[in-house]
């Protein structure tokens, strides 16, 4: 009678243990078991002194695992939580690609309507409190018509990334926004184009992209630590950015909302989002069919710099290329969308697998974690699909001294 009580018990335990703590699945079908997967991440974050980071993946479209590692402020030693309010930086375009795509499935914009119909006046001559954030630049050149909401998504504008960086990097003081080649032809991420995009969607609606944002995305996903403008109730719950020598960097609190790159959210906020489109996804949904559809193919040999402007067939193979907000490519175990987020200390990375009900979410406020999202994400979900060599996440074991 022992024996058997002993037995129930135990097969109790084991059954509590496994509902309770199960083993992540990975996208080959392979598992890791919570702990094990525990002392990997802490072990990068050590090695590669990654001041805090934080690892959400979601199994058959939920979470499975959300776990910080770290600190919030290394001077502070304060450990690193899930519900801290993180710097979203580019981030905040994947939620905007969602509300623009929310918006033309209600046929509230056309996509592919020139931007400048929808304006009273010619984009170069738009007013802006701020003069410096204007397009007068563009007079003159004709082809600010022919850009369009989908170009703006999926970075096909021919404006460059931001006005005071040239296409290689190099900071231009001037700051003169300009074509680097007619919209629609080839892809060149561009900040400067979710911002007119932005622009025109406020001058559509006539509602703020703080309150368009709120109504159809941060209220309805009860995502109530996230904002495109600095909150007070965020004081006091917020992670502090890292220097890639683990100097603490003041916070930088947004007066103004910016589609390219101001939202502020938490690791917690952005499950919430990307579980939503995983849900979507699973539906067949309007939004994520236009958000996923692919509209450039992208053959450069990185992201950003130099190698931005460089041709190669590398990534011929998983079919890189842009969407609305998200990029994109394919993998054996179907299509994957992806976003990442990089500012001054803080640096993101989110990829979802739809057909496997699989993702992952690494947040991270420090200058030296990209050197770890490969074996992140190797380890995590087993996704060695992720072209990490045109992101520029160069291993911290394969950086030049």
């Amino acid at each position: 009678m022992k024996s058997a009580l002993w037995l129930f018990a135990f097969t109790t335990f084991l059954c509590y243990s496994c509902t309770n703590n199960p083993a992540i699945q990975r996208l080959d079908g392979s598992q890791i078991s919570n702990e094990k997967l525990d002392k990997q991440i802490q072990s990068l974050v050590d090695t590669a002194s990654v001041s805090g980071l934080t690892i959400t993946i979601f199994n058959d479209n939920a979470i499975t695992y959300q776990k910080a590692f770290g600190y919030a402020n290394v001077e502070h030693k304060d450990s690193l939580q899930t519900d801290q309010v993180f710097y979203g930086a580019s981030l905040s375009k994947a939620v905007f690609g969602y509300l623009v795509a929310d918006l033309a499935a209600d046929s509230i914009i056309d996509l592919d309507k020139p931007l400048q119909e929808y304006l009273d006046v010619p984009i170069p001559e738009m007013q802006f409190e701020k003069e410096w954030r204007g397009f007068a630049n563009l007079a003159g050149d004709e082809r600010y018509k022919t850009i369009t909401a989908r170009m703006c998504l999926a970075h096909t504008t021919g404006l460059p990334n931001w006005r005071w960086i040239s296409r290689t990097n190099k900071f231009t003081p001037e700051g003169k926004i300009h074509f680097y080649f007619d919209p629609g032809t080839e892809y060149s991420y561009s900040g400067e184009g979710m911002q007119l995009l932005q622009y025109v969607v406020e001058n559509i609606t006539g509602k703020g992209l703080e309150e368009l944002a709120r109504q159809r995305v941060f209220d309805p996903l009860k995502m109530n630590m996230t904002s495109y403008l600095w909150q007070k109730r965020f004081e006091g719950n917020y992670a502090n950015g890292h220097t890639s020598t683990q100097e603490v960097i003041p916070k930088d609190p947004a007066d103004e909302a910016a589609a390219a790159g101001s939202m502020a959210t938490t690791p917690e906020d952005y499950a919430k989002f990307v579980q939503h489109i995983l849900a979507l996804t699973a539906e067949n949904s309007e939004i994520t069919r236009m958000m996923f559809k692919p509209n450039i193919r992208i053959h450069s040999k990185k992201q950003f710099g130099a190698g931005s402007m460089e041709q190669t067939d590398k990534n011929d193979d998983i079919e890189l290329s842009y969407g609305l907000g998200w990029g994109l490519f394919k993998t054996p175990h179907g299509p994957a969308a992806f976003k990442e987020g990089h500012g001054e200390g803080f640096q993101h990375y989110s990829v979802i697998f739809p057909e496997k009900k699989t993702g992952v979410i690494i947040m991270s406020n420090s200058d030296n974690a990209e050197s770890i999202f490969k074996a992140l994400l190797e380890i995590t979900i087993g996704d060695t699909y992720t072209p990490w060599e045109w992101e520029d996440y160069i291993p911290y074991d394969q950086k030049e001294a």
